[in-house]
């Protein structure tokens, strides 16, 4: 039962990490807002970039990780249809 819930939260395709993304993007653009009202200015601006500079980080992350797995399954394969020659 753990585990049909743990898979749940596991990514696996391109499009469910750009909707994660997206989602992430949002909510670093709205604290990103409120950062600027409270420290108006340079200050604000400073701290509104990195809030959305960590979702492009995260978000490259993910899809290299995404990328590397599908990857490692394709040679997993060419090494198992290897094996039973």
């Amino acid at each position: 039962m753990l585990r049909k819930i743990g898979r749940l939260f596991v990514i696996k395709t391109r499009f469910e990490a750009f909707l994660i993304i997206y989602a992430l993007a949002l909510g670093s653009c709205a604290r990103g807002m409120a950062y600027l009202e409270q420290f108006p200015g340079f200050g604000g601006q400073l701290l509104f970039l990195a809030t959305t500079g960590a979702v492009f980080l995260a978000g490259a992350k993910m899809l290299d990780c995404i990328r590397l797995e599908k990857e490692v399954a394709d040679l997993r394969a060419q090494v198992a249809g290897r094996a039973s020659d």
